[in-house]
């Protein structure tokens, strides 16, 4: 197809009928204006086109989990048994393949939840005992009404009988002033119940959100990395939330109901075991429809988790390479990947919506038929006697206090169970292995040396082949060569981010993945073209590099970087507030914020991955020299792709295909006449 067609073949509507099939770069490169060329060859957008399209051909949802068109209701209803049934096992998978990922972010079991939970609780054994015995006592009191008013009806009905009406009214007044009392003394547990929840609530949450903020900070970074970014913000956003909403509201409320459930049926069988039969009877089957929801429903919520962190990853990857999907003519790919997504999503949330309705229906069953059958059988008991008015009255009454709280017990035991889903998601992060063992050796100088260094992103596809490089203190090695050529990778190595596949990086002769994190950093630092600014004053960004930092330490930094002067200028200088909601910096000023960091930190060994490559060149420039005084006697490893850098390095290292392919000064390499030389010549000229 030539470079006309494909353009004559991308003008209309997206959903014409005449459009084209989804082949061939007429699908790929499709936009809604006529006059659009692609910018790839024609070979090569037609193999990218193909390529998008056969990734999409494999339905995201298959046929069987769409309902028939045309059926009678007994083939739909087999169908829909057949769907929930596929719905079932997907989630099973989905959960048994999350949980023996080798790669990305796993799931925790649920002993693990059990153990977490029964720690957070164990920490706050005070406030527990304070919870249970508070609603205890409230309950008490409430369950006492109910007996005082059948007793009640017991003594009025004998006394009219027997003629002592006057006898029954005292008594009626007596009654109503004691439950009066109760009343009141109910209402003061209830509200220290209350209390004492919500303080609880709160201080196990408090330590759960530190218990997960410290296992995100322990995660290895190549773990980060191989997860999607998708996963981790769902996770630490989503999971977050709806793990708090259950701590904070779902298990007190468990707490509160248990106890009453518990004291209802206990007051109930002291009543009348007769009259307490229905309700017994009803909510033992009631359970075994609540088992079977707790054995399917976390699987079920762990797989909508995933669906919503599938639907993050994509948005985010799509406006991230908003310009790219322009660029290549990919929007209706990416808007068809989302529409998958969600229909992926919908699914999931299909199966446990079908387990919730299940469990709410026999819930229902059983909520409105103990309140026939007592009626029933107290009109039978009261004939035969053997039950009396009251014991009737307090049964019906007990009823009703009783499938409150059952029913709100269910309700809750459902938020619990999406909130166990979250935070086994959540610590799933916890479950992650440390990707280094802290050894016993510390270094006994500075040299880094690097040997025959060799690493791999995906079993059997190294992208670094042998290289061999060793650093003499002081020293300042440039690294330059095309994009993918691995440069990156080799200074993740060399500064101890990752460790290779075979061979080693030391430093002072210890080899750097064995070094405790925090001298490791005070050994050898990595700043890479990404920069954070967190919320906080100017102050508290710099001195998150050393703790204790005087204003004097902190402002020679920020002079080192040439950041002074416009900090000195900001609304409150060093106080000044960053971060959201705050004062907003430039991406440059931003990496000159790490940049001082590093100069604080104040490592011997320096690794710049294009660190200034967010600066203008001009600017840069300017903060590159202005560094040179201070990295004096500091090993300097510069990636970068501004060949001004390597010109002013001592040694320069060409790095093609994951290999050195030259190494030597800038005059020497320009001598040689080879790949550094052809660079050097496209920079300048």
């Amino acid at each position: 197809m030539s470079r006309a067609d494909s353009t004559v073949a991308t003008t209309g509507a997206p959903d014409a009928p005449d459009a084209p099939a989804a082949t061939g770069l007429a699908e790929s490169t499709y936009v809604t204006d006529a006059t659009w060329v692609s910018p790839l060859p024609d070979e090569l957008a037609a193999e990218s086109a193909r390529t998008w399209d056969s990734a999409i051909h494999a339905p995201a949802v298959p046929d069987e989990l769409r309902p028939p068109q045309s059926a009678s209701v007994g083939e739909r209803l087999s169908a829909l048994h057949r769907r929930h049934l596929l719905r079932e096992r997907r989630a099973q998978e989905f959960v048994a393949d999350t949980m023996n990922a080798r790669t990305g972010l796993p799931i925790a079991d649920n002993a693990r939840v059990v153990r977490f939970i029964g720690g957070l609780l164990s920490q706050e054994r005070l406030l527990v005992v304070a919870v249970v015995l508070a609603n205890a006592l409230a309950a008490t009191a409430g369950l006492l009404v109910p007996r005082l008013l059948g007793e009640l009806v017991d003594s009025t009905v004998a006394d009219v009988e027997a003629g002592r009406v006057d006898a029954a009214l005292a008594g009626a007044n007596s009654a109503a002033l004691v439950v009066a009392g109760l009343v009141v003394v109910q209402s003061a547990f209830t509200f220290a119940a209350k209390i004492s929840s919500t303080v609880l609530g709160q201080s196990v949450l408090a330590t759960a959100r530190e218990y997960i903020v410290r296992a995100i900070l322990r995660l290895p970074l190549s773990r980060v990395e191989s997860a999607s970014s998708g996963d981790l913000v769902t996770r630490v956003t989503r999971d977050v939330g709806t793990m708090s909403e259950s701590v904070r509201w779902a298990l007190p409320e468990a707490i509160i109901a248990s106890i009453t459930v518990v004291l209802t049926l206990v007051a109930m069988v002291s009543n009348s075991p007769l009259l307490s039969l229905p309700s017994i009877v009803l909510m033992s089957l009631a359970l075994f429809q609540v088992r079977r929801y707790l054995g399917r429903a976390p699987k079920g919520y762990l797989t909508e988790g995933g669906t919503y962190s599938r639907i993050n990853t994509t948005l985010t990857e799509t406006v991230e390479g908003a310009r790219t999907v322009e660029a290549l003519g990919l929007t209706r790919h990416r808007l068809r990947r989302g529409d998958e997504d969600i229909e992926v999503s919908g699914q999931a949330e299909r199966y446990t919506m079908t387990l919730r309705n299940l469990l709410f229906a026999v819930m229902d069953i059983a909520f409105s038929l103990p309140r026939v059958i007592v009626l029933l059988l107290g009109a039978i008991g009261y004939a035969q006697g053997w039950a009396t008015l009251g014991q009737i009255t307090t049964a019906i009454l007990y009823t009703e206090a009783l499938w409150g709280p059952f029913d709100m017990l269910v309700h809750t035991v459902d938020r619990v169970q999406v909130g166990i889903a979250s935070t086994t998601r959540l610590l799933g992060i916890a479950t992650v292995p440390p990707d280094r063992e802290a050894g016993v050796d510390r270094p006994t100088g500075p040299e880094l040396v690097g040997s025959d260094l060799r690493y791999a992103y995906r079993a059997g596809h190294d992208v670094l082949h042998g290289i061999d490089l060793d650093l003499s203190t002081g020293e300042r090695l440039a690294i330059v060569g095309p994009s993918g050529s691995g440069k990156s990778t080799l200074g993740r190595l060399l500064s101890g981010i990752h460790g290779p596949r075979t061979g080693s990086v030391t430093v002072g002769g210890v080899e750097l993945t064995s070094l405790p994190l925090d001298q490791l950093r005070t050994e050898v630092a990595l700043v890479t073209q990404e920069h954070h600014v967190f919320i906080g004053s100017v102050r508290d960004n710099v001195v998150l590099a050393r703790e204790g930092s005087t204003d004097d330490e902190v402002r020679e930094a920020l002079r080192a970087v040439d950041a002074l002067d416009w900090v000195e200028h900001l609304p409150e200088g060093l106080d000044t507030k960053l971060g959201s909601g705050h004062q907003v910096l430039t991406p440059g000023r931003a990496q000159q914020i790490a940049l001082a960091r590093l100069i604080l930190a104040d490592p011997h060994t320096i690794v710049l991955d294009e660190a200034t490559s967010l600066i203008d060149p001009r600017t840069a420039r300017h903060l590159e020299g202005s560094m040179n005084a201070l990295l004096t006697g500091r090993t300097v490893v510069a990636i970068a792709h501004r060949l001004h850098t390597a010109h002013d390095a001592d040694r320069i290292a060409v790095v093609i295909d994951g290999r050195v392919a030259e190494l030597g000064s800038h005059d020497e390499l320009v001598e040689q006449d080879g790949e550094y030389a052809a660079l050097w010549r496209a920079w300048t000229s």
